[in-house]
């Protein structure tokens, strides 16, 4: 179903895209140059495109690049999964850390942890992604009643009772078991620093994945907007456009997840920002969310390392301190629901 083209706005907006794919380089750069010691342009760009033999050049090739990166893909990632459930389920705080995604991922590990005794990052991947695809799933299987209804304070309860139980329980893993309680301590802290390189490859495909049905399913998600009745009159596959979004915010939060661990709010600050840039058309919501998502973690993991010197901040305590107050604003609004 091809929903009525935006001439007008369509330069606008491309334009508002080419804006924050800037931004995301700006920050991509400032990333490279910030740290405990600041390191001058030039010589990051010295490093990153000639083979330089200096204590800065290393620093930049072995240490923030990668980190960089990892930041890049998982605030996509994230800021991607963020956009498409609000979508979906037409709610404002809809967010991978809020409704439960993150907390199934972290269940999925601390899970595989416990009864298996494995610790290898390929089984942590696909423990936190066979956990992140659990919750999404059981969230859209219980709230699909109350999405009919339009009782979206229904929704927003099972979400939080679902996050809340599957916390619970991986604490009770983590406080049974010693080997779990230090796997956990070491995921659970969210954050893009100090990441195995080789858990970037084996999810960079997933998460590549998730971005390419996330884009695909922005047009559904714009009808389904109107009501699933409509939707279906304007020729939108209802199960198949939910399947799709489950299987894209699965593939996108839990990719994220297993990598960094739990980084809350980028998910719920980027659509909100998007939206207002960019209006109601997720065909623009999407793609917007993804770079502002990317740009934000890694503006919160800069910012991260100078705050407190001479250690840091992890970028998942930046993002709850700047999150928070976004999450309040939110629910202080009268029209929660005008999305």
């Amino acid at each position: 179903m091809l929903l009525p083209p935006e001439p007008r706005r369509a330069p606008a907006r491309a334009a508002l895209l080419a804006g924050l794919a800037a931004l995301l380089v700006a920050a991509a750069l400032l990333s490279l140059v910030v740290g405990s010691r600041s390191i001058p342009v030039g010589d990051v760009l010295g490093a990153l495109l000639r083979e330089v033999d200096s204590d800065d050049a290393t620093v930049v090739t072995s240490q923030r690049l990668p980190r960089t990166l990892v930041g890049l893909a998982a605030g996509a990632a994230l800021g991607g999964a963020g956009a498409l459930m609000q979508g979906h389920t037409r709610n404002p705080l809809a967010d991978p850390g809020l409704f439960g995604v993150n907390a199934g991922a972290g269940f999925g590990v601390a899970l595989v942890v416990f009864v298996l005794g494995a610790q290898s990052p390929a089984v942590v991947v696909l423990a936190a992604l066979a956990g992140a695809g659990a919750a999404t799933t059981a969230l859209f299987v219980l709230g699909l009643g109350s999405l009919r209804a339009g009782a979206l304070v229904v929704l927003a309860v099972l979400a939080t009772t679902l996050a809340a139980l599957l916390t619970a329980l991986t604490s009770s893993f983590a406080l049974l078991d010693r080997q779990t309680l230090d796997v956990m301590r070491f995921w659970a802290v969210g954050s893009v620093a100090g990441r195995d390189d080789s858990l970037v490859w084996l999810v960079g495909p997933l998460a590549l994945a998730g971005l390419v049905l996330a884009l695909a399913n922005a047009r559904a998600v714009s009808t389904l907007g109107l009501g699933a009745d409509v939707a279906r009159s304007l020729g939108t596959g209802v199960l198949r456009a939910r399947v799709v979004g489950i299987a894209a915010i699965t593939l996108l939060a839990g990719t994220a997840t297993a990598v960094c661990g739990p980084i809350g709010f980028v998910g719920l600050v980027a659509p909100h920002v998007a939206r207002r840039l960019t209006g109601h058309d997720y065909r623009w919501i999407v793609p917007a969310s993804v770079l502002l998502g990317a740009s934000l973690l890694l503006l919160a993991d800069t910012a991260g390392r100078v705050a407190a010197p001479p250690g840091e901040l992890q970028a998942g305590i930046v993002m709850a301190a700047l999150g928070a107050p976004v999450l309040l604003a939110i629910t202080r609004r009268r029209r929660l629901v005008a999305l």
